[in-house]
């Protein structure tokens, strides 16, 4: 972990600064660790995560609970994540922004809660799907946590991410690779981009 806060705060020393913690498993944990590391380095974090911009149940089973192409495609508000957390916070200055618009557990939107972040800081966001199309650019680093044997809990999350890979290449795009086979011994992987 430190030495990932050492890359990204080298690469990105100054200024709003987005890191986007990829994967279909475990980038929670992985991006508290990481954030924990940027800020005993010394860099003030906001932590945000895209399961919290969930749309409606409704929405996301319409093409069926247990469908992987609903999984992939219905699952997330994009449209929300960017218009209230990614594009206020590159604003800087005092300009708000929200760190998660659904309670899922309801099914309803929460009330927006405004926050704000000192001039030189980093918004470190979790959860799968996070160099789609639509959020192409949010980053300014991207970590890609390749799930290996850990994704075989959930059969449609781990179909859904098929179709992900097969779309995106993630592992192609990411600026670095970490391996979760052993989800207690993350590995760092070193991918020519070539």
């Amino acid at each position: 972990m430190d030495a990932l806060a050492a890359e990204i705060t080298h690469n990105y020393g100054r200024g709003r600064r987005v890191v986007a913690v990829d994967g279909i498993v475990g980038t929670g944990a992985f991006a508290d660790d990481l954030g924990m590391a940027l800020r005993e380095a010394g860099h003030p974090v906001t932590r945000a995560s895209l399961t919290d911009f969930l749309l409606p149940r409704a929405s996301r089973e319409q093409r069926g609970a247990d469908s992987p192409e609903g999984y992939y495609d219905d699952r997330f508000d994009y449209a929300t994540f960017q218009r209230v957390l990614v594009h206020p916070f590159r604003m800087g200055g005092s300009a708000g922004f929200v760190t998660a618009s659904f309670d899922a557990s309801r099914d309803r939107p929460l009330e927006p809660r405004w926050k704000t972040a000192p001039a030189d800081a980093v918004l470190l966001i979790d959860g799968p799907f996070l160099q789609r199309s639509e959020l192409r650019g949010i980053a300014n680093f991207v970590l890609y946590l390749e799930p290996g044997a850990a994704a075989a809990g959930d059969a449609r999350a781990s179909a859904a991410d098929a179709l992900y890979r097969t779309a995106v290449g993630p592992r192609a795009t990411s600026d670095a690779i970490v391996e979760l086979t052993d989800s207690e011994v993350p590995k760092r992987v070193f991918a020519d981009r070539c």
